[in-house]
Order: structure tokens, then sequence, then C-alpha cells
């Protein structure tokens, strides 16, 4: 492996799961270009030649099994088949964020389900207050929903230099926001439901189940059950899109275990030694199976969601001929008002204002895990809705109240992305100390680390006092360990930073990396722990006993105490002690650091660390200080 793009690679015993959100936002994020680009392709060609934008979109596609069919035209397909595919993957990040992300502390779910769930409502009441139970009034559901894809993407463009906290509030608090929003689609926007399609769906998603509680891991069976699920809904007359997020929420997030990850390293020694088919085919099983069912299905179907169905969804749905006439209807229409006015003033008040109340109810114990401008950065932004607003107006409308509806969530769009560049635009104008503030807030982040830096027992580097820990979980003969030393040594210099060493010895890819990890415990039994430990990675090749006992000497080591103990094994159960805190802080990979006790996701080159060990003394710094009364307002 290479490293040119920033150090992000690290010795695994399988790929390491990464932050929960993280992976997913830099998909998303990336994805968003596409998908905008899809928005000006459809604009212009329904613009250029409206009749062969329909047509196009309007011709029937038929899959047929003998005497039995479907026959839909091809933006149906797109709305009801490939989208069922982007709401899987909406299921399996909210599963994802509830097994391992922050949502794992059920605590921190209040607030983001109740600023989504409101954030909902009152887009609705202000839509049905400028429809005035018109008859428009019918596609309240329009206004509701949050696009997160399209939303995080634009904030990476208009809110440049924002953290990832800020992101991934916005994701915490908008993950019930689909989920609610397929519901209402199921319930409100489902016409002629046909009951025994509907039962016969409810059987397939039981045996899905049954799949699942019985480990049953052919792909085969759960692709045959899914397509009966999703023709059934179907023909039940409910949106089938329903059936990918009840199937993604039954995968289940979790990191790999060291035994299984271990065994399918001898999986693959065994294919190494005799690379045969069956061996390989063997081999990249267990590779495979070490991996839990979200993050296999993650791999396989984010991508093309993020990069394929969403921006081929926006390519079907948001081509809307304009015209002088069109806009001087469309922006006189309550429909297209209550959009608006429903996404820019509904979701920030929302939001904003569900952040203050709990805050105040509770005494600041429930509050956002960000500061109060990003707090009202995120309900800007929430005023981007897209993908279920187009859903839902495609159910809810046809011809010029559909079109109305159109320009409605594209002009809410770019107001929504014009408002955001202003909040983040006068935050960066505060002084420094404020400008944190209001962006990171005090909460406490996440502990990480199990157990917490013990400087009786650790191997501890810098002052105790220090404002920033780093602890990084290493292996001697890790070739990754070894490309981010440079970056450690620079580290270490920092005045107000103490960094910590703990083993992770992975004997299954790097057979010496134990016996150095217990010769480096026999050297601190002398008293040279750091001075054993700075020899060793330019010498990663070269940890046999006869080249351990060569560095002893060199270090002045009294050698026959120091060969005594490496024989005997002496320090074996302090090594072991690192090995299970790696396991207790779902470590799967060297290098691994952890900054203030939560894990650091990303390159470890030394542009990355600085600007992560920065954000944490900014953290340090905002949770020590007192924020006087009149402050916290204002901020």
């Amino acid at each position: 492996m290479t490293t040119s793009g920033g150090m992000r690679e690290r010795t695994q015993w399988t790929r390491g799961l990464g932050a929960p959100l993280r992976a997913f936002l830099r998909t998303e994020s990336g994805s968003a270009g596409v998908l905008v680009a899809a928005i000006a392709a459809a604009l212009i060609w329904a613009n250029v030649d409206t009749a062969s934008y329909d047509a196009v979109w309007r011709t029937d596609f038929s899959v047929r099994f003998g005497a039995m069919g479907i026959t839909e035209d091809l933006r149906t397909w797109i709305n009801s088949g490939l989208m069922t595919l982007f709401f899987l993957v909406v299921g399996l990040e909210a599963r994802r964020e509830f097994d391992l992300g922050d949502l794992r502390d059920r605590r921190r779910f209040l607030l983001p389900s109740a600023a989504g769930l409101v954030g909902m409502l009152i887009p609705v009441l202000i839509y049905l207050a400028v429809t005035h139970g018109g008859p428009g009034a019918h596609g309240w559901g329009i206004a509701m929903s949050t696009d997160t894809a399209l939303a995080l993407g634009l904030l990476a463009l208009v809110g440049r230099g924002v953290p990832d906290s800020i992101r991934v509030f916005l994701l915490t608090v908008f993950v019930v926001d689909d989920l609610v929003a397929l519901l209402v689609i199921a319930v409100v926007y489902s016409e002629d439901i046909a009951m025994m399609p509907l039962l016969i769906a409810g059987a397939a998603f039981g045996v899905w189940l049954l799949l699942r509680t019985f480990g049953v891991r052919s792909a085969f069976s759960y692709a045959v059950v899914g397509l009966v699920l999703w023709a059934a809904m179907l023909a039940s007359g409910v949106d089938p899109v329903v059936a990918g997020l009840a199937m993604g929420l039954t995968a289940v997030a979790y990191t790999p275990v060291r035994e299984n990850l271990e065994a399918a390293s001898g999986l693959f020694k065994l294919f190494r030694e005799q690379p045969t088919p069956e061996l390989a085919r063997t081999a990249a099983r267990g590779l495979t199976q070490t991996l839990s069912p979200n993050d296999r299905l993650q791999r396989i179907y984010h991508p093309w969601s993020s990069y394929v169905i969403v921006p081929l969804f926006g390519l079907a749905n948001a081509g809307i001929a304009i015209d002088g006439s069109f806009l001087s209807r469309a922006f006189t229409s309550p429909v297209t008002w209550g959009v608006i006015l429903g996404y820019l003033i509904g979701k920030p008040v929302a939001v904003v204002g569900v952040s203050a109340l709990l805050t105040a109810a509770t005494g600041g114990r429930v509050r956002p895990t960000v500061g109060w401008a990003a707090v009202l950065g995120s309900g800007t932004i929430a005023g981007i809705g897209f993908t279920v607003s187009l859903l839902i107006a495609a159910l809810a409308f046809e011809g010029p109240e559909l079109a109305e509806a159109k320009i409605g969530v594209l002009t809410a769009a770019a107001g929504a992305s014009l408002i955001t560049w202003a909040v983040f635009r006068a935050t960066r104008m505060l002084a420094p100390q404020r400008r944190a503030r209001a962006m990171l807030g005090d909460t406490e982040e996440l502990i990480d680390l199990i157990p917490a830096v013990d400087p009786e027992r650790d191997h501890v580097r810098g002052p105790q006092d220090a404002s920033v820990t780093v602890v990084e979980y290493g292996d001697f003969q890790c070739p990754y360990c070894g490309q981010a030393e440079p970056a450690v040594r620079d580290l270490i210099t920092d005045t107000d930073l103490r960094y910590v060493w703990r083993h992770l010895p992975l004997p299954d890819v790097h057979p010496q990396a134990r016996l150095a990890a217990e010769a480096a415990e026999a050297a601190a039994s002398q008293g040279k722990f750091w001075e054993f430990h700075d020899l060793l990675p330019a010498h990663q090749d070269h940890l046999k006993i006869m080249d351990l006992l060569r560095y002893a000497d060199q270090l002045g080591l009294d050698t026959n105490r120091f060969h005594d103990e490496l024989m005997d094994h002496r320090h074996a159960p302090r090594v072991t002690d690192d090995v299970d805190s790696a396991d207790l802080s779902g470590v799967s990979g060297t290098p691994t650091f952890f900054i203030n006790g939560s894990r650091h996701y990303g390159a470890y080159d030394i542009v990355t660390l600085k600007q992560a060990v920065k954000t944490a003394r900014v953290r340090a710094g905002l949770a020590r200080i007192p924020q006087p009364a009149h402050e916290e307002e204002t901020a």
C-alpha cells in the first residue's frame, strides 16, 4: 500500500469499522457534486427539449417470468425500485449509529430525535397554514424531510473549515428524518392498498428476520426474499422503498472480534502455502465473515447509492420547463411558498428551538453536542430537501402543482445554502475563544479509550498536566507504525502534550512483534523503555532475539538480565494487558490513535494529527473555563 494521499493505511486484524459516521460523511459529501450536476442536467434537458425529457422517463420497462411480470415506466423503476436501495443504505446507517455511533449512548438520542421530529412538524404546519386547506394541502409531506446527503455535501462547500462534529450533529439530528418520512409515505401517500400482497410482504419480512436470527450468510437467500418483499409491497399499493429501510434496520453493526480475525489470518496463510482456488475462496469467505452484516452491505450498496442511484433520481425528477409565465405563476402559488417557508423558517426554528428548550428544561444535562452557531447552521442547512421531497411530490401531485412543488424545493435548497454560508461567515468573525465555543460547544465527547491512561502503569512521555493526551496502539514490526513515527516525533515536541504507547502486537501478520513488545518491557524494567522504543522503527526487519540483545547492549542495559526476562516471558502479562485494552477500545489495527480518550479516525500525517490535537486542546480549554451567562445567551 502507498500513503501518497495522506497516511491512512494500517496493519489490521481486518479493516477497522471506522467511526460509524466518518466514512459515510466522506461518501455523501463527495457525491453531492455529482447530484448537483445531475439536477443541473435535468433542468437544462427539460428546458431544451421538454418532450424528449418526459418521453424518456415515461418509457415502459417490463420484467417478466413466464406469465408473471411487472411493467412500469422508467421513472417509477427509479423512484420505487432503485430508491429502495437508497433507503436500504439509510436504514444501515441508522442501525450503525445506534450500535456504534454517538447514539450508542441512548441519552444522546433524546435531543436529536426531538429536533428531528419537530423539524418535520413545524414545516408541515407552516405549509398547511400557507396553503389554507386548498387543493395543494395534500402535499404537506413535501416540506418535512431534509436531504441529508445533499445537505452534507453543500455544508462542505458553504461551511468550509467547520469541524467534523458539526456534520456528525447534522446527521444525528436527521437520522430520524428519513425514517419518519417513509412511514408517512406508507400511511398517507399510498392508495388502494391491497391486503393480500401486504400480508405476503409481511411474511417475506418475517422470513428475512428468521434468516438474520439464525445467522444465514447466503447472499442468494437474502436476495430472493428481498425481491419477493419488494414485489409484494409494490403490488400492495404501499411504496416499496419502505422495504429497503426495514431491511437496513435489521443489519447489526459491530467491530470484528480478535479471535475471528486471527482465524481469518490463518486461512490466508494456508492459501499462501497452497494457492489453490478452493483455499482462495475459503480465505476470502473467512475474511468477509469477520465483518458485520451492516459493514458488508454498506461496502456493496453505499457507493452505488451515492454516486449512481441518487444522481439518477435527480436526473429523472428535477427537470422543470421554466419560463417567465411559469415563474410568475409558481411564485404566487401557495404550494411553492408553503415549501419554501416550511424549509427556510420551519427547519431552523425547530432545530434551534428544541435544542434551547431541552437544554433549559434539563438544566444542561441534555444539550447539543456542538455550539449554538453550529446548531443554527445545522438548522439552516436542514432546509435542503430533495430526495424524499420530490418522491412525495410525485406521489401527491401531477401537472402544474408538481412543477410548483419542485421549484419550491429547489428554491429552498438554494436559499438554505446561502443562509448557512452567512451563519458560518458571521461566526468566523467572532473572537477566537467565542468562535470556538460557538462552533464546538462544551459537551464532553464520548470516551472510547478503555481503560483511561494511568501514569503508574502506562508508558507516558510529556508533562502529566498536559491539556492533550495522545495514545497510540502500535506494533513494532508494523510498517505503517514506522511511517507514522516522524509525525509522532513532531507531535511530542509540543510542550502541552503527553504521548502514551500501548502494545498491540499482531503475531499472525508480524511474527516478531510480540517478542519485540516484551523486549521493550524488559528495557522498561531497567528504566529505558523510551530509548528502546525509539530504536525499533528503524530496525523493523531485524527483531529476532539476537537483534534485540544487540540493541539492549547498545543502550547499556544488563544484557544477562534482559535475556533471562525475555526467555522467561516475564513481561508477557503486561503486553497482554495492553492487547486486552485494545479489544475493549474497539481497536482492530495499527497504528490507532486516541486523542483525549476519543478515537482519531482518518489520516495520521502530521498535519491531520496536529489539527486533531488543536481541536482537542480547544475543547479542553472550553471545559476548564466557566462560561458567563450573558455569553452563553449571545453565543
